[in-house]
């Protein structure tokens, strides 16, 4: 056999798998509790996109929450819809009969709330115990807001048993202890004396005094005379109307929620003078949403209403009100998700697809002064 060659030079690894004539490799460091440095949390921040006049409003049925198997999962829904609406910057949502049962049923008290206003307070006797529409209100408005606040504007209650457990809005108006904010949240604390002046908790330690006189235990949007200064002894602050941050700063500052005995009486309930200016409907059925970009005129205030299980249609046909088909209700009606490749969407699932779609058109067309 000629010779083939050098054979290579086999080396035999020790057991950590190095060359024993290879060099010793520099260990690192050790790594210990006190060399590792936790990642910086990030600055608040406040998010706006400029001052507006116009509304966004949508609406929905109640009943979307029946369709889930446990308290929990019904919670958790609503949760869902709390967080699109914030992501969104919705105004108002309204949360609408689809079967028109308070409208022709007497077996339960007389509605608590005034039609096309916003809800206040825990809603007692607006409806039976077991109204799924009022189930959802009620978590809507726990969600809106401020931790904070929280206790005092809803004691326990058992459709707000699972709340805790929701992802928080994190929205502009949750403002945290420490951060300085031109805005803030409040309630109003009874007065030491009657000619004393009054106070509220903004949320820190210490208390706010308001530039008027308010009844105890009401909740304010309060306007921070001086927000980067807070080791006075009482902070200064001035009552304003929660519509104050989003028009004159364009920061978002939440939500209200609104009952509608039926699908007509979400449109003409508004709580807005003059009413809705544009209206836009959802379904399957309906056009592109590109449409409404090539027609839509400047709009104040704009309602965007979503279908339950089977749609908007059907909570048109109980409706007394409505004579003619659904689609003619609206200024626009749209499909947000053509070509979907599932058979179904769900109503949580086409406010995120339809609010995302209609945004820059909202960003355009809206009155902004």
């Amino acid at each position: 056999m000629g010779n083939r060659g050098p054979k290579p030079n086999k080396r035999k690894a020790t057991q950590d798998g190095t060359a024993p004539d290879s060099a010793p490799s520099k260990k690192a460091a050790p790594v210990t509790p006190a060399s590792v440095r936790a990642p910086a949390a990030p600055e608040p921040t406040i998010l706006h996109s400029g001052p507006r006049q116009y509304t966004v409003s949508m609406a929905l049925p109640g009943s979307i929450v029946e369709n889930a198997q446990s308290a929990e999962l019904r919670t958790y829904l609503v949760g869902q819809v709390a967080r699109a609406a914030a992501v969104a910057n919705v105004d108002e949502i309204v949360i609408y009969d689809d079967r028109c049962e308070r409208e022709q049923s007497t077996d339960h008290p007389e509605s608590a709330y005034v039609p096309g206003q916003p809800l206040t307070g825990l809603f007692e006797s607006a409806a039976r115990l077991d109204d799924a529409n009022l189930f959802m209100a009620r978590v809507l408005q726990y969600m809106e807001a401020p931790q904070y606040i929280r206790r005092e504007v809803f004691p326990r209650h058992p459709d707000l048993q699972y709340a805790g457990l929701l992802n928080p809005l994190d929205s502009p108006n949750h403002v945290r202890q420490d951060e300085p904010s031109p805005y803030r949240e409040a309630i109003v604390r009874p007065k030491n004396r009657e000619d004393g002046p009054c106070y509220a908790y903004c949320g820190f330690a210490k208390l706010v005094r308001l530039d008027r006189h308010i009844a105890p235990d009401v909740r304010v949007t309060v306007k921070m005379n001086k927000p980067e200064d807070l080791d006075t002894k009482f902070p200064m602050g001035e009552v304003v109307s929660p519509r104050t941050p989003v028009e004159k700063d364009g920061i978002y500052w939440g939500y209200q929620v609104r009952l509608a005995n039926s699908l007509s009486k979400v449109l003409s309930e508004s709580p807005y003078e003059g009413g809705y200016d544009l209206t836009i409907g959802t379904s399957e059925r309906g056009e592109p949403v590109s449409k409404i970009a090539e027609k839509t005129r400047t709009f104040k205030h704009v309602l965007v209403m979503f279908g339950g299980v089977a749609g908007i249609e059907s909570a048109a046909e109980p409706d007394p009100e409505v004579t003619g088909e659904a689609s003619k209700l609206f200024d626009y009606w749209i499909n947000t998700c053509p070509d979907q490749g599932s058979r179904t969407i769900r109503t949580e699932e086409a406010i995120l697809v339809s609010m995302a779609a209609l945004r820059n058109t909202f960003l355009s067309l809206g009155v902004k002064s």
